[in-house]
């Protein structure tokens, strides 16, 4: 079964070398389902029933507003969203043949395979996280920075890259956010991202959780609060519970992007509400907090 990615978390892999033919045909159709929402991918299917981020065909270079999971257990099935225009679909195997035959004990195997295989690629991550650390060096001056105008905050600088590290809620270092002077954002390959983030400041009675890294800064920059930085709006739920669970006696605030195709505010409001939380929102669509402290947005 494929399980390798690139660094850009697009896999370059052909299908056809990784599947069983029943198998290549599935994700084939699940392929061509996406296609049908306009969601043009050519990168290799992993039937891992995680999460993954790729590049759309078609959108800027460097971007990855698509996501996906597919697993080929039992009835084979998936979902797939488009982040810039809120798409978010399921999708389900259907043939008159059957692909295999139910097997709970197989299944439960494979999924514990699957858990193993994960949790080793997240510690492999971890490790290099923190050999990278090593030789990395604070963050003085950066072109990322100059061009959100916000200060470094404890980031680094590895190979012209300005690196973000991202803990776990047991404050050990993860994975690491790689952001070229472009803007461009990457993570270590297989490394942990769920639950997990970066925090500015000390501790204070409010508590401000973001997407970004440069929202995160402008927010602190303004208000002097604990702000604590998630890194993607599907990464709010979790972060948040992490926090709140963290934090119990803080008011905690929900700091929203307010992204045209509406994904930054409805994943806000589920975090919040799952967490007794507040939202704030910037009021220009297409903006986020940076944009409206900076004074690029009003």
């Amino acid at each position: 079964m494929p399980t390798n990615r690139n660094a850009s978390g697009q896999a370059g892999a052909s299908v056809s070398q990784n599947y069983l033919p029943q198998d290549y045909i599935i994700a084939q159709q699940f392929r061509q389902e996406m296609e049908s929402y306009g969601i043009k991918f050519s990168g290799e299917i992993i039937p891992d029933g995680n999460i993954h981020r790729f590049y759309i065909e078609g959108h800027k270079r460097g971007t990855l507003n698509g996501a996906y999971t597919f697993h080929l257990d039992g009835c084979p099935a998936g979902w797939f969203m488009d982040h810039t225009r809120g798409i978010s679909q399921t999708w389900r195997f259907r043939s008159g043949s059957k692909i295999s035959a139910y097997d709970p004990i197989k299944i439960a195997e494979a999924r514990q395979r699957r858990e193993a295989e994960r949790l080793q690629a997240h510690e492999k991550s971890a490790e290099k996280a923190a050999y990278i650390n090593q030789f990395a060096v604070p963050a003085i001056n950066h072109p990322y920075l100059t061009a959100k105008r916000i200060q470094s905050h404890g980031t680094l600088i590895y190979k012209d890259k300005l690196i973000v590290p991202i803990y776990n809620e047991s404050d050990r270092l993860v994975n690491l956010q790689f952001i070229e002077a472009d803007g461009t954002k990457r993570f270590l390959s297989g490394g942990r991202k769920r639950g997990c983030f970066y925090t500015i400041g000390d501790l204070t009675h409010t508590v401000l959780i973001c997407e970004g890294f440069a929202t995160g800064a402008s927010l602190h920059e303004d208000t002097s609060q604990r702000v604590v930085i998630a890194f993607d709006a599907g990464n709010l739920l979790p972060v948040a519970r992490n926090i709140r669970e963290l934090s119990p006696d803080s008011e905690i605030i929900i700091c929203a992007d307010n992204d045209i195709s509406g994904v930054g505010q409805a994943k806000a409001t589920e975090a919040a509400l799952s967490i007794g939380a507040k939202v704030l929102t910037p009021p220009t669509p297409g903006t986020d907090w940076n944009d409206v402290i900076t004074g690029g947005v009003s």
